[in-house]
């Protein structure tokens, strides 16, 4: 479940719910801050398109979406992206260490 759904769910199904709480929580916060990065960046390309300071061109909003960010605003976008994935396979291995732990009681 964590593996198809979002990181956390494994745990909830195995009723591990402070570790269910934390993963989600933590690749939440990741998430979270990645997608405001992201519609900050819309609303900036939308505002320039509507002020008239650049046309509406495929080519120029291409190249400012892929305007590469610098400096500490990097750094955390780099941070999120990886507490979202560590959370993610820390909670696909947990998932299946304690299911199969569970499987073999009697």
């Amino acid at each position: 479940m964590s593996a198809l759904v979002f990181p956390g769910v494994g745990h909830l199904f195995l009723k591990k719910y402070v570790s269910a709480v934390v993963l989600a929580g933590a690749a939440f916060g990741g998430i979270y801050y990645l997608l405001t990065i992201m519609v900050e960046r819309a609303l900036q390309i939308t505002a320039k398109i509507q002020t008239g300071e650049m046309p509406l061109d495929v080519a120029g909003m291409t190249e400012l979406i892929s305007k590469q960010a610098t400096g500490a605003e990097a750094q955390l976008q780099n941070m999120a992206t990886a507490v979202f994935i560590i959370c993610w396979l820390i909670g696909i291995v947990d998932s299946w260490r304690i299911g199969r732990k569970q499987d073999k009681k009697p």
